[in-house]
């Protein structure tokens, strides 16, 4: 059973490293750190443009520029630490899946090399970040435990989970191995294994789904309706993350042999399974889109996302750019939201003490409260297939008024619909420039009334607007509608 411990138990007075510190759960994590009174907390992260760096540097926290590629740069932030949170991950989601050698190099190598600047500059403590797809990989789980076998490394369809599985199996391997600085003590590791995290300010799951829903594109349902999965909200992570530390302490009066969480692995979620989209159901819909209700099954979905994986091998030299949109889905996504998988918090609770602070309920209003006042300052758009739609129109209307009938090709068929609907080329001309001339108007006319309505975006709508016309300025006129019915209220 676990040992009852104050909040500040082997934090106050230490040092603590967290990689990936400038993360949505990292910079979390350094930040309730700090709160709890640790000497100096330190985030080692690549990123250097994010916003949450300033909110890091405002409350105390050291912001070191570094790559745990780079074992220099490793040993540099870890020198004197007593403590090492390891987050720094690549490969997720989206595009990063199919980047398969930087991912192995951030999450294989860059995990040898905080281990062994563990071991050179005297760290005592490691707890790893670590993930459900260490054993899981598409087949059913029900209240899965950890005494889960390691799902095959052959049979992972990311490079993602199988960099996971093998760096979090060189952690735990590595527990209890002597230290070079402090020979009479030992590195203590563990792993939390996080279910899919949420929460105000999560930048991998949400953004991805609501601009998808934002340009039509949340299309189908993955699955039956009685598929679950779990989740976990930041602060119950975070959570779980420090009483695995307390629970590597060797120090503890009354507590003797090796440490509780020495070398052991802990599911973390919020004990809620729930269909994933249902789960997604209280965001969308609080945004004004729609969950969508075709379903389509695993099979059908992993065909899909074949097909995706093959269209982005061959832009592989473009993916970081980001232009380049985020593939609509790819094969291990599938699996999370269309199979059954879900895990048992048992063993954390009895060894960690951990309980879910914030329950799932709260977590997701905290959640759809954070998404509505982000979106109410944001640009609305309308679908993907609008865009498409009138930009082709008028590409073509273009083509038909001013191609000389030799260069149409196989387009000439457009031309001839053309001439059925306007008699004559210098009707077609008249057509086009008026065409054009609308959407200017209709620009000019978004760009006065945003002003008043959205000061902040005046230019965007501007430029939306002359670009695709009505249906930008029908969602700008329904916000002033909705402003105007508010200050009625």
């Amino acid at each position: 059973m676990v040992q009852l411990l104050s909040e500040s138990e082997g934090i106050d007075g230490l040092v603590f490293v967290v990689t990936g510190g400038a993360g949505h759960v990292g910079s979390a994590l350094c930040l309730e750190l700090a709160r709890r009174g640790a000497a100096e907390v330190r985030s080692f992260d690549v990123c250097t443009a994010l916003d949450r760096l300033e909110v890091l540097r405002a409350h105390g926290i050291s912001c070191i520029t570094g790559d745990v590629r780079q074992k220099e740069d490793v040993e540099k932030a870890f020198r004197n630490a007593d403590c090492v949170f390891h987050l720094a991950s690549f490969g997720m989601s989206g595009k990063e899946m199919l980047q398969a050698r930087h991912i192995d190099e951030v999450n294989l190598d860059g995990t040898c090399n905080v281990l062994d600047s563990c071991i050179k500059c005297g760290v005592g403590r490691l707890i790893y970040t670590s993930t459900y797809n260490v054993v899981f990989g598409g087949q059913e789980i029900r209240n899965g435990t950890e005494d889960l076998p390691y799902f095959p490394i052959e049979s992972h369809v990311d490079p993602y989970g199988r960099s996971k599985a093998l760096a979090e199996q060189l952690v735990l391997r590595s527990n209890n191995r002597p230290l070079k600085e402090r020979r009479s003590k030992k590195l203590y590791t563990c792993a939390i294994r996080p279910a899919a995290i949420y929460g105000p300010g999560e930048g991998r799951h949400f953004p991805r789904i609501l601009t998808m829903a934002k340009y039509g594109l949340f299309l189908f349902r993955i699955g039956s309706s009685k598929v679950l999965t779990d989740w976990v909200y930041t602060d119950n992570l975070v959570h779980a993350q420090l009483l695995a530390s307390m629970a590597l302490l060797d120090d503890i009066p009354g507590r003797s042999g090796l440490p509780p969480a020495a070398g052991q692995a802990y599911f973390i979620s919020d004990g809620s399974p729930i269909n994933t989209f249902e789960f997604l159901r209280p965001v969308v819909e609080g945004l004004g889109y729609s969950v969508p209700q075709r379903e389509i099954s695993v099979k059908t979905a992993m065909r899909i996302s074949w097909f995706m994986w093959g269209m982005y091998i061959l832009l592989f030299p473009l993916l970081q750019k980001s232009w380049i949109p985020q593939p609509f889905i790819l094969p291990a996504e599938v699996y999370k939201v269309g199979v059954t998988h879900y895990c048992s918090t048992w063993k954390a609770r009895q060894e960690l003490g951990y309980i879910a602070l914030v329950d799932a309920k709260e977590g997701m209003h905290r959640t759809v409260a954070y998404w509505k006042e982000l979106h109410s300052r944001e640009l609305p758009s309308p679908p993907l297939l609008v865009w498409i739609g009138i930009l082709a129109g008028i590409f073509l209307l273009f083509l038909c008024a001013f191609v000389p009938a030799p260069f149409m090709g196989p387009l000439e068929f457009v031309r001839s619909l053309a001439f059925f609907l306007f008699q004559t080329q210098n009707i077609m001309h008249i057509g086009f420039y008026m065409a054009c001339l609308a959407h200017l108007v209709e620009g000019g006319y978004a760009w006065i009334l945003a002003r008043k309505v959205d000061p902040s975006n005046a230019t965007g709508w501007w430029l939306q607007t002359s670009v695709v016309g009505f249906p930008s300025l029908r969602l700008l006129l329904q916000k002033a509608r909705h402003q105007r019915n508010e200050k009625q209220k």
